[in-house]
C-alpha cells in the first residue's frame, strides 16, 4: 500500500467517527456539556451534508457539471473538522501561540488528507475543497464557542491516550459508506431508477452484487 493510501485512512469513516464520539465523551466527562452538544450539532450537521450531497447525486444526478461536483468530500470534511478541535482541545491551556500552532497543525494535516483524495483520483477539486470548507467551517465555530465557555481542567493525557488506543481500527475493514448511500439513494428515489443510480455509483446497471467496499467518501 503506497504512502497516500495509507495516510487517507486516517479520515476513514470508522476511524474520524470513533475519534469524533472520543471527543464527545471526553468533553462530558469534563463536564463541559454545553460544548458536548454544540459538538455533537456541528459535527452532526457537517456528516448530514455530506450524505445529503451524495445521495442527492446517486438518486437524481443532482451536482454541478461544470466543475465536476458530485458530492463534498467525505474525508476532507471529517478531517478539516476533528483535527482543528482535537489541536485546540489539546492546547487550550497553553500559551496562545503555542495554540494556534497546535490548530495550524490540524489546519495543514486536514489539507493533506484531501491532497490524498486527489492523489488517489477519487475526488475532483471542487469536491476537496467543498469538503474542506465545510469541515473548516465547522471546526471554527466549534472553536470560537469553546474560547467563550468556562476553561476545560481535566487531564489532557486521557484524550492522547484514549486516541492513541483508537489507532488499531485503523487495521479494520472500512465501513461500506457507498453503499449504503446507494441502498438510501434506490429507497428514496425508487426501485425504478436503481440501474441509474448503480451506474453513477460506478457500477454496471446489471450488477446485482452487494457494493464493494472502496475508498471513496
Amino acid at each position: 500500500m503506497d504512502f497516500w493510501s495509507s495516510f487517507t485512512r486516517l479520515a476513514e469513516t470508522n476511524f474520524a467517527l470513533s475519534l469524533a464520539a472520543l471527543l464527545t465523551l471526553w468533553l462530558c466527562a469534563a463536564r463541559a456539556w454545553r460544548l458536548a452538544v454544540w459538538w455533537c450539532l456541528l459535527f452532526g450537521g457537517a456528516l448530514f451534508i455530506v450524505t445529503a450531497t451524495k445521495v442527492a447525486y446517486a438518486g437524481w444526478g443532482i451536482g454541478i457539471a461544470a466543475i465536476d461536483f458530485r458530492g463534498f468530500s467525505g474525508h476532507a470534511m471529517r478531517a478539516a473538522a476533528i483535527a482543528p478541535v482535537l489541536a485546540f482541545l489539546l492546547a487550550q491551556r497553553r500559551a496562545g501561540l503555542l495554540r494556534q500552532a497546535a490548530i495550524g497543525a490540524g489546519v495543514l494535516f486536514a489539507v493533506g488528507i484531501a491532497i490524498s483524495r486527489l492523489a488517489l483520483a477519487v475526488h475532483s477539486i471542487s469536491e476537496v475543497i467543498a469538503g474542506l470548507a465545510l469541515g473548516f467551517a465547522t471546526a471554527w465555530c466549534f472553536i470560537r464557542i469553546a474560547r467563550q465557555a468556562p476553561m476545560i481542567y481535566l487531564d489532557r493525557f486521557t484524550l492522547v491516550f484514549c486516541t492513541v488506543l483508537l489507532l488499531p481500527v485503523l487495521t479494520t475493514r472500512p465501513a461500506p459508506t457507498q453503499g449504503w448511500i446507494e441502498q438510501v439513494a434506490v429507497r428514496l428515489a425508487g426501485e425504478e431508477k436503481i440501474d441509474e443510480i448503480r451506474k453513477r455509483m460506478g457500477r454496471k446497471p446489471d450488477d446485482r452484487r452487494e457494493p464493494q467496499v472502496n475508498t471513496s467518501g
